[in-house]
C-alpha cells in the first residue's frame, strides 16, 4: 500500500462461503466477511513516525480484556497518575492492523470506516491466515510422487527419497522441501472481485476462496496489482 494518496481497508472476520445468483440467472460462489466498523487508532506520519499509515481497531471486548497499555493507547484507561483520560472516541477493540498509506490528512484518531468505502466490481486483496494441518509428509505437503512400489520396497512409498548431493554441493540445499508444519501462515488472495455488500450488517461478498477458517481474522486491502 506504500506510495497510494488514499488507502481502502477494514479489518473483519471469515464468516464462510456461499453462493449468490445474478438477473441472468449465473451462480457466483462467494466468501462472506464481517468487515467493521473498524476505529482509526492512530494515525502516522513522516515527521513523528518515518513513514505514513493509519492504525486501525476491530473487534469490540470488554475493557478488561485489555492491558493497561493497550487502554492507555485507545484511551479507555481511567485516570491515574500520568493524568490519562478517556475521550478517545474508540471503544476497546481487540485487534490492531495498520494500513500504509501517503496521505493521512483524510483520518483522524476516533473516524469510523465501514464497508461502505467499498462499491460493487471493486478489485481487492484479502489477507489471512491459512487452516493449520499440523506435521505433514512431502507426499501431502508438496505434492511429491513417492517412491517405486516394486522390488519390495513396501516402507518408501510416501518417502522423501535424497534430500542432499553427493560431490558438487556436498550439502543440503538451502530451501529444501521437506516434511514439517503444514499451514497456518500467513497468505493473500489477490485481484478478488466485491460482489455485494450490506451496509446495515456490515457485511461484504468476495468472489471466490479466501484464506482461512470460519471466525479467522481477515485484512480487505485494495488491490496491489489492480
Amino acid at each position: 500500500m506504500a506510495g497510494r494518496l488514499v488507502v481502502k481497508g477494514l479489518i473483519g472476520k471469515k464468516v464462510g462461503m456461499t453462493q449468490v445468483f445474478d438477473d441472468a440467472g449465473v451462480v457466483t460462489p462467494v466468501t462472506i466477511i464481517q468487515a467493521g466498523p473498524c476505529f482509526v487508532t492512530q494515525v502516522k506520519d513522516e515527521k513523528s513516525d518515518g513513514y505514513s499509515a493509519v492504525q486501525l481497531g476491530f473487534g469490540e471486548v470488554s475493557v478488561k480484556r485489555l492491558t493497561q497499555g493497550q487502554q492507555g493507547h485507545l484511551g479507555v484507561m481511567k485516570a491515574d497518575k500520568k493524568g490519562r483520560r478517556k475521550g478517545k472516541g474508540i471503544p476497546a477493540v481487540r485487534y490492531l492492523r495498520e494500513f500504509r498509506t501517503g496521505k493521512t490528512t483524510d483520518y483522524h484518531v476516533g473516524q469510523q470506516l465501514t464497508v461502505t468505502q467499498f462499491e460493487v466490481g471493486d478489485k481487492v486483496d484479502v489477507v489471512g491466515k491459512t487452516k493449520g494441518k499440523g506435521f505433514a509428509g512431502v507426499v501431502k505437503r508438496h505434492n511429491y510422487a513417492g517412491g517405486v512400489r516394486t522390488h519390495g520396497q513396501s516402507d518408501r512409498w510416501r518417502a522423501p527419497g535424497s534430500i542432499g548431493s553427493a560431490t558438487e554441493m556436498s550439502r543440503v540445499p538451502k530451501g529444501k522441501t521437506m516434511a514439517g508444519h503444514m499451514g497456518n501462515e500467513r497468505q493473500t488472495a489477490q485481484n478478488l472481485e466485491v460482489v455485494r455488500i450490506d451496509a446495515e450488517r456490515n457485511l461484504i461478498a468476495i468472489k471466490g476462496a479466501v484464506p482461512g477458517a470460519k471466525g479467522g481474522l481477515v485484512i480487505i486491502r485494495d488491490a496491489a496489482k489492480g
